[in-house]
């Protein structure tokens, strides 16, 4: 019996041990977002919103396009996720990401939708778009550093709201992503009401429109509306995901509408060499310039960019790309110039990689990368205390603007 106790003791002891080392484990919390609220004069209430912001934000002074997400509670986390990865990837340019909350399933309801004469839990949408047009959206363009492309996305009844903000004629958005929209709301009135809009061509912001494998939600007659009324020079999609239901195709159809959005944004190295020789390259990304998303060049296209130069053996003719993107792309300028370095330092050519880095050395010296390249290439020209300088520096910079940890560690 002694020894049963003695077992027991020892084992407790352990336990308890264990459950101290691992509750004094170091953690330090990943923060993605913050929430805010304010009080809304027309809602007459307190609101609350959510803002993600890119990647490198504090990086540079540049402003970004904004997207509205609606019903922010339940799609917020993986709406600002999937931007952050697509942006990373190369796929989409930089996006402050806005979660629009709504306070429980009654005000979701009422918010979203126009009255239908019926049912008084319905009909709240004009006012609610008042608030967010008056209130919400000044707040966020006075809080951060936000330009005139400003899209609404909804999924469900938000779908819907989206589709009735694109409808206003002072809405503050100019694009509007509608995912499995309930069209079903006040009798399916939805599509008569957008076609004498479509017809007079007063819809003309980019619209994408997705259904799953879904009845009852009227979203087949608002297609042939638009396929019948829309005006050829309407930027609009419909996707229909018929492997998908209700509920699991808010992120493929997310994903889709962001891409409608930025199309052929992401291209790497070897699509480059199909399309051509440089002028021909930068003429895509020019064209790219008309698409609702825009371009510039961001980290990853301006390091493929440098390396299809690399492949295409196009190294004699950098001087005169150097020229051609600080005439179209001059906000790009800094940035292909230190990934060009990068690659020359890889290749041991140093005397460019100086040229390059001295070239953008005013705004090169703001920039981590900027630094840690000028690292490498003293480090090989045997200046090892400028080296450790320029080293310290990317890091105390990396630090200062809050870089994501994988740039920390490429940056180390």
């Amino acid at each position: 019996m002694k020894s049963i106790l003695i077992t027991i003791a020892v084992t407790l002891v352990l336990l308890t041990s264990l459950n101290l080392n691992a509750t004094s484990l170091d953690k330090t919390p990943i923060v993605s977002a913050y929430e805010y609220q304010h009080h809304s004069q027309i809602l007459a209430q307190k609101r609350r919103y959510m803002v993600s912001l890119p990647e490198r934000y504090q990086i540079n002074q540049r402003d970004f396009p904004t997207l509205y997400i609606i019903d922010a509670d339940f799609q917020f986390q993986h709406v600002s996720s999937i931007v952050k990865h697509l942006t990373r990837m190369g796929k989409l340019p930089p996006m402050i990401v806005v979660g629009i909350a709504n306070q429980g399933d009654d005000d979701y309801l009422k918010t979203t939708t126009w009255p239908d004469g019926k049912d008084e839990a319905f009909g709240s949408a004009a006012q609610f778009h008042t608030y967010l047009k008056q209130e919400l959206l000044p707040t966020i363009d006075a809080q951060f550093r936000t330009d005139d492309r400003k899209a609404l996305a909804g999924y469900s009844l938000g779908g819907l709201f989206t589709l009735y903000s694109m409808m206003q004629t002072q809405t503050p958005f100019n694009a509007f992503l509608a995912m499995s929209p309930s069209a079903w709301h006040d009798g399916n009135s939805l599509p008569g009401k957008i076609e004498p809009l479509l017809k007079q061509g007063k819809i003309t912001s980019p619209v994408f429109i997705s259904l799953a494998n879904e009845e009852g939600m009227g979203v087949e007659k608002l297609i042939q509306v638009f396929e019948q009324a829309a005006p050829e020079k309407l930027n609009w999609q419909y996707k229909h995901y018929p492997n998908e239901n209700h509920f699991t195709t808010a992120l493929p159809a997310l994903y889709d509408g962001l891409q409608f959005l930025a199309p052929d944004y992401a291209i790497d190295g070897t699509d480059m060499l199909a399309i051509g020789d440089y002028k021909q390259v930068l003429a895509h990304f020019s064209q790219q310039q008309k698409n609702w998303a825009g371009f510039q060049f961001e980290w990853l296209t301006a390091y493929q960019f440098a390396k299809y130069l690399f492949w295409s053996k196009q190294l004699d003719e950098v001087d005169n790309v150097l020229k051609a993107v600080k005439t179209q792309f001059p906000e790009s300028f800094a940035n292909v110039s230190i990934q060009l370095a990068k690659g020359f330092n890889k290749k041991q050519d140093f005397k460019r990689v100086a040229q390059l880095l001295n070239g953008v050395k005013a705004e090169g010296e703001t920039l981590p990368g900027w630094h840690k390249q000028m690292s490498i290439y003293y480090k090989n020209t045997d200046k090892p205390e400028l080296a450790k300088q320029h080293q310290e520096q990317a890091l105390m910079l990396a630090k200062k603007y809050n870089l994501e940890s994988w740039e920390v560690w490429e940056l180390k």
